[in-house]
């Protein structure tokens, strides 16, 4: 038999001894090319082995958890997030903490955060940092009045400002307690649509608006309302009136002065007035204020210490006698009431004791005025030049001061400061 035709077994590379041999000839085989040992025909099971590629589904079965069972699974990791190289990250700080931190914000640096991530977002516009704002200064006031309002804001102040017309996407009522919208360019209907929300206002000023009897009517559901500023509003029915004042009956300070009133309003404020009353700007009605009305207000509102009744020409000196059935009268402005002599005046030491503030602008001559201060040691007499009842931010107040900025005494947190 030739060599070429020995059978495998008796090949002495294959032998256990000649393993050696085996692996040269292994060696060898591989140089010359995995073809040539593959088409060969006397080629070893071990070199086929040897040759062929690996399976990769028998790594991707010893290394995933998933392939297990034997069918193929194709599963995708999330991607770890990069650890902060300070140790701690933002977005590992509960939500209370950062709400401490957004509380020390100025309003404009408070509004570039809500725009850093929706997180953010949602905490920037917290009730609690909205509780109370300013935007005095603010060119146009809509936009932003419409989400200070959305976001839950409880005292506002806003006047002198230009107000767009507002579109609220939500129909529940609004927060606010304080609201200060004096001298404003407001339109009836945006006011309306921000009135018409409120339930639970205490502090109002809507100096010198163009009101409508919709407005009086949704104010007339604020039953806790305290202080009403009114002055210079024109637009109201008598009726209308009569109504929100009879059923806001807790009201304290009321400043209706200079309003587009007849006789009739006149009697439908006097006639529907509270008890717990105590400040009353009723100045302005020239030929509309009787001493009759005069009486009836006395009879209702026995607490009053704070009365102006200036520009009241039908009042004479028989007015004192009314008058003197207020028991805790503190301040009295009878301005510019010209059927009101000098010598009635002298009198009013005795006819109020407790009196300390007296203004009678108009009325009194400065050439007579010394006369009148020895005649009344304990009064201080024309050191008021503008009324403070029901309003906001008194007039008396200097300009450019912190306090100007006060909001029935308080400041608001967040401020709006022009650029």
């Amino acid at each position: 038999m030739s060599t070429d035709s020995m059978p495998l077994q008796d090949l002495p590379c294959l032998s256990l001894q000649g393993s050696m041999l085996c692996q040269r000839t292994i060696k060898r085989r591989s140089r010359c090319g995995a073809s040539e040992g593959l088409e060969a025909e006397c080629t070893p099971t071990e070199l086929i082995q040897l040759c062929s590629p690996r399976h990769k589904l028998q790594r991707l079965c010893s290394r995933d958890k998933e392939n297990e069972c034997g069918a193929f699974v194709l599963a995708r990791r999330s991607r770890r997030k990069k650890e902060s190289s300070s140790g701690v990250s933002w977005d590992h700080l509960p939500d209370e903490l950062l709400l401490k931190i957004l509380l020390f914000l100025p309003l404009q640096e408070l509004l570039r955060m809500s725009t850093v991530c929706k997180r953010w977002h949602r905490l920037v516009f917290d009730e609690s940092l909205w509780h109370s704002v300013d935007l005095e200064g603010l060119t146009h006031v809509g936009s932003a009045l419409q989400q200070v309002l959305d976001a839950g804001v409880r005292r506002l102040r806003c006047p002198r400002s230009f107000v767009e017309d507002l579109v609220f996407t939500a129909s529940g009522p609004l927060q606010i307690v304080q609201l200060d919208l004096s001298s404003s360019v407001i339109s009836t209907s945006a006011l309306e649509s921000i009135v018409c929300r409120c339930r639970r206002l205490e502090y109002l000023s809507l100096e010198g608006l163009q009101l409508s009897d919709a407005i009086i009517s949704s104010l007339a559901v604020n039953v806790n309302l305290l202080q009403l500023n009114l002055s210079g509003c024109s637009g109201v029915s008598a009726a209308a009136l009569a109504d929100m004042l009879s059923s806001c009956c807790r009201l304290e300070q009321l400043n209706v002065s200079w309003c587009e009133f007849t006789s009739d309003h006149v009697k439908s404020v006097v006639r529907n007035l509270g008890s717990s009353l105590t400040q009353l700007n009723l100045s302005g009605y020239r030929e509309s204020l009787s001493l009759d009305d005069v009486k009836v207000l006395v009879g209702r509102c026995p607490q009053i210490h704070t009365l102006d009744l200036s520009d009241s020409t039908l009042l004479m000196a028989d007015v004192f006698p009314v008058l003197a059935q207020l028991k805790r009268l503190l301040h009295l402005s009878l301005s510019r009431c010209y059927h009101i002599h000098l010598a009635a005046l002298t009198d009013l030491g005795k006819t109020f004791p407790l009196l300390g503030l007296l203004d009678v602008f108009g009325l009194v001559l400065d050439g007579h005025l010394p006369s009148l201060k020895k005649e009344l040691p304990r009064v201080s007499i024309n050191s008021r030049p503008f009324s403070s009842v029901a309003r906001p931010t008194p007039s008396s107040r200097l300009p450019g001061a912190l306090s100007e900025r006060t909001m029935w005494s308080s400041l608001c947190r967040l401020r709006f400061r022009p650029q």
